[in-house]
C-alpha cells in the first residue's frame, strides 16, 4: 500500500499534517494525523479539506493535491521522461513534491533526503532554458524535485540580487522566483506578460515584482529587464559589453529592439518571504514558505474543470469564498473585482479559477487574496479563444462584453452596484494612459515590441461593440 506523507511549513519549520494512502489515484485517500488534530495550533491545509478525523475520499483528495502539479505539455514531458502515466498524480507528487507552490511538501516511503543546496545557473544554461522549450524545464523540475502549477514551461529559481546570480534550488531548498520560458505558440509572450504586469501596477493592482531576463548564445548573460514601478532594473553584474550604457546608479539600459533576443520572464514568488528567516543554505539566506491555494483547490473544483461550463458561476463562488474566509472580506472583494475588470480591459480570456489564489499567513491563521499573476492579453493571438474563462453577467464572449455585463455581475454576486461600478469606470478611464506608460517604459529599455502590443490591444478594444471609454 502506497503512503505519501504530507507536511506544511509553519514559521519556517515543516510539520507533518497527515498522509495520502492508496495504490492508485482511484483509491488514494487523505487523512489528517491524530497528532496534528490534537494540537491546538493545527489548521486545515485547504478550505476544501477542513479538519476532521475522517478520511477524504479519492475525488476530494485528488482535487486538492493534483492542483499542486504542472499541467499540459510540461506534465506530459515529465511523465514520459520518467516512464510513468501523466494521469498518475501520486507518482508525480512523489517525484516533485519537495518544493510546491505554497508551503506543502510531499514525501513517499522511499524518499531519500537530498541535501538542500543552490546550484548556480551558468549563462549557457540560462540561454538553453530560454531557447530550448519545455523539455529542459521538465528535466530541471525533476532534478530539483519541484512542482509548479500551470501549463507553460516553468522552473523555480533562487535569485541573489546583490551578486546578480541565479541558482537552481535542489531538494527542499526554497526558490524565490519562477522563471517562465517563451511559449512557441505565442509570439512576444514574455513582453506581453510584463506589459500586462506593469499596466496592472499602474492601476493600483497588487502584482509580484517581475522582470525580463535576456540571454545570449555566446555565453554572456543580460540579467536586465523592466521591473516594478516601470523602472529599469539590473538583476546582475554580468552583462553583454555591447549595446548598453550605465547610469549613475549602476543600472544599465538596453538599446535597440529585443525582438530577436532569447528571453525569460522572472516573477518574484509572493508565497516566499525573507521576513523572520534565520536559516542559510550554501551561505544564502533561506526564505520562509507561505501557504497558498488557488480558488480551484479551495472550492474543491478539479483542475480539469478550471474553465466554467454550463452556468457554474465561478465568479460568484469566488466572491462568496472571500466573504466567508478572508481576514478582510470587503477589501479583498474590491481587489478581486479590480483584477477581473483588468482581465477584461487587457483582453485576458485565460483568467480561470486556478489563476486566482488565497495566501495564508505564516501561522495558517488567516487568509487573504493573493496578488494578481499569470495575466497577459490573449486576444492579440488569433489562435486563442475569445471566450472568457468564466461568465461575467451571463456573457462569456470577450468581444461582446461591455459595462452592462459587470452591472449584472455585481447584482448577481450581491455587490453594491454603485460602489463597484464606480471602480469599473475609474479603471476603464485610466486604462489607456496606464497601458501607454507601461509600453513607454519598456520601449525605453529596448523592448520596442511593447508599443506594438499596446497598439494591438487598443485596436481590438475599439472594435468591441459595447466599448466603454
Amino acid at each position: 500500500m502506497r503512503k505519501l506523507y504530507v507536511s506544511v511549513e509553519i514559521e519556517g519549520r515543516q510539520r507533518e499534517v497527515g498522509s495520502i494512502v492508496g495504490d492508485t489515484e482511484f483509491s488514494a485517500e487523505f487523512r489528517y494525523s491524530d497528532d496534528y488534530l490534537e494540537s491546538p495550533q493545527s489548521r486545515p491545509i485547504s478550505i476544501s479539506l477542513p479538519l476532521t478525523d475522517q478520511a477524504y475520499g479519492p475525488e476530494e483528495t485528488r482535487r486538492f493535491f493534483e492542483g499542486l502539479l504542472p499541467e499540459g505539455f510540461l506534465r506530459r514531458t515529465v511523465a514520459e521522461n520518467n516512464r510513468t502515466d501523466s494521469n498518475d498524480y501520486l507518482t508525480l507528487l512523489e517525484m516533485l513534491g519537495s518544493e510546491c507552490l505554497g508551503a506543502i511538501q510531499i514525501k513517499g516511503d522511499e524518499y531519500h533526503a537530498v541535501e538542500p543546496s543552490y546550484r548556480e545557473f551558468d549563462p549557457e544554461m540560462m540561454f538553453d532554458l530560454a531557447s530550448e522549450g519545455a523539455s529542459l524545464s521538465a528535466d530541471l523540475v525533476v532534478e530539483a524535485h519541484l512542482s509548479l502549477t500551470g501549463a507553460s514551461g516553468k522552473v523555480g529559481a533562487y535569485h541573489d540580487a546583490d551578486a546578480g546570480r541565479w541558482y537552481l534550488p535542489i531538494g527542499s531548498a526554497p526558490s524565490t522566483h519562477i522563471l517562465k520560458q517563451s511559449h512557441i505558440r505565442y509570439d512576444r509572450i514574455v513582453q506581453n506578460e510584463q506589459l500586462a504586469q506593469l499596466t496592472a501596477e499602474q492601476l493600483g493592482i497588487s502584482v509580484p515584482h517581475s522582470e525580463i531576463i535576456r540571454t545570449s548564445a555566446d555565453g554572456a548573460r543580460w540579467d536586465i529587464g523592466i521591473g516594478g514601478q516601470g523602472a529599469v532594473r539590473n538583476g546582475g553584474r554580468t552583462a553583454n559589453s555591447g549595446n548598453t550604457d550605465a547610469g549613475r546608479s549602476g543600472r544599465r539600459r538596453i538599446i535597440g529592439d529585443s525582438r530577436d533576443a532569447t528571453v525569460l520572464f522572472a516573477t518574484e514568488r509572493y508565497d516566499r518571504t525573507m521576513e523572520g528567516s534565520v536559516r542559510t543554505i550554501d551561505g544564502l539566506p533561506c526564505p520562509l514558505r507561505l501557504h497558498q491555494e488557488d480558488f480551484g483547490q479551495a472550492l474543491g473544483i478539479a483542475a480539469a474543470n478550471k474553465y466554467e461550463h454550463g452556468g457554474e458561476q465561478h465568479m460568484k463562488q469566488m466572491f462568496d469564498l472571500l466573504r466567508r474566509y478572508s481576514a478582510s472580506p470587503i477589501e479583498d472583494q474590491m481587489k478581486l473585482w479590480d483584477i477581473i475588470v483588468f482581465h477584461y480591459l487587457i483582453g485576458n480570456t485565460d483568467g480561470h479559477i486556478k489563476n486566482f489564489s488565497l495566501l495564508y499567513d505564516r501561522q495558517l491563521r488567516s487568509v487573504r487574496l493573493a496578488p494578481a499573476y499569470d495575466v497577459i492579453s490573449t486576444v492579440v493571438y488569433g489562435n486563442h479563444s475569445w471566450e472568457m474563462a468564466f461568465a461575467i453577467g451571463g456573457e462569456m464572449d470577450w468581444y461582446k462584453m461591455d459595462r452592462a455585463c459587470f452591472e449584472r455581475a455585481a447584482d448577481e454576486i450581491g455587490l453594491n452596484r454603485r460602489i463597484f461600478m464606480r471602480r469599473f469606470d475609474d479603471m476603464a478611464a485610466r486604462f489607456d494612459p496606464a497601458l501607454s506608460k507601461a509600453a513607454d517604459a519598456m520601449s525605453a529599455a529596448g523592448y520596442t515590441e511593447a508599443a506594438e502590443l499596446a497598439a494591438e490591444i487598443r485596436n481590438l478594444r475599439e472594435k468591441q461593440p459595447g466599448r466603454t471609454s
